[in-house]
């Protein structure tokens, strides 16, 4: 199967499981009472929109181009995922917010025999498609899908926070620290709110990055060796080199600077030159936007 084939089945399979999880989530939190389940499964819901907005852009991406969008679909990966991560940001804080509150008013009673139910569902569907996303990525190598992952984990790990938190409040029960017992639901979700901020905070400062075309400093120093071995080899004067990664592409240019001393027996004699400098670079030639221009004047480099 093709990788953006394969790219698509796992975000589509990520989709179903996590509105099934997002509604789940709704329903469970009514039922308890807790707002950190609810919280949960708004999350989840949040994150089935951003996947299907994602599985929209692996789409557009695999046609390549089109006459309109004649460089291609690569600028829409970091939008959406800048999107993606600054709702999941308003969403933590939001809920942060309403948690302080719920402390300051003296908790929230709830019942956990629901919500310990729902947290061991959960925290096992999250953690399986976790580790079978990650088997199947291995040979897709998706940014998209990598992000989903990081998103199972952490809600896996999050609803096994849950999950143990709801078994110990619920032996507060009948002890002398029943009292305690209102505060666990609302602190549990201003940590998750925690928890959950500097994940998509990262994506957001990544995402804007590519989005301004911010050069990668390996890529860059990668680029350059490559040109500097071209010059020594073939006895240019000099080179330029221009780069930037956005989404899963990467865009390059390299600027070779030739002596009027140099000889052009043919095109293919530059061709070749480019085939070296294309292989030396390395990595997918569907996803790298490779341009290498043979200039006499330096003017037309910069």
């Amino acid at each position: 199967m093709p990788a953006a084939d394969a790219e698509q089945k796992v975000l589509r399979r990520s989709i179903l499981v996590t509105v099934l999880i997002g509604a789940a989530g709704v329903l469970f939190g009514i039922l308890s009472g807790s707002l950190s389940i609810i919280f949960d499964g708004m999350f989840s819901a949040v994150d089935a929109s951003m996947t299907a907005l994602a599985l929209m852009v692996t789409r557009l991406i695999a046609r390549d181009k089109s006459e309109r969008f004649q460089l291609g679909f690569w600028h829409l990966e970091p939008m959406a995922l800048a999107l993606n991560s600054a709702l999941l940001i308003l969403l933590a804080f939001y809920a942060f917010v309403n948690a302080v509150g719920l402390l300051l008013a003296g908790g929230r009673d709830l019942s956990f025999d629901w919500a310990i139910v729902y947290a061991a569902v959960v925290a096992a569907a999250c953690f399986a498609m976790f580790f079978a996303g990650r088997r199947a990525n291995r040979a897709i190598g998706s940014e998209f899908v990598a992000l989903d992952l990081k998103g199972w984990l952490m809600s896996g790990t999050i609803t096994l926070a849950l999950l143990v938190a709801f078994i110990a409040a619920a032996m507060l029960r009948g002890t002398r620290f029943e009292a305690l017992a209102p505060y666990v639901d609302p602190a549990i979700l201003a940590l998750l709110a925690l928890i959950i901020l500097p994940v998509p905070v990262r994506t957001v400062r990544q995402a804007i990055s590519e989005i301004l075309l911010a050069a990668p400093g390996n890529l860059d120093s990668s680029v350059r060796a490559v040109a500097e071995a071209t010059v020594e080899k073939y006895g240019f004067e000099g080179y330029e080199t221009y780069v930037a990664k956005v989404g899963r592409s990467r865009f390059i240019e390299i600027h070779l600077i030739v002596p009027q001393t140099f000889r052009i027996d043919s095109i293919r004699r530059l061709d070749e030159i480019r085939e070296e400098i294309g292989a030396a670079i390395g990595g997918s030639e569907r996803d790298r936007w490779l341009t290498i221009a043979f200039v006499g004047d330096r003017r037309w480099s910069i």
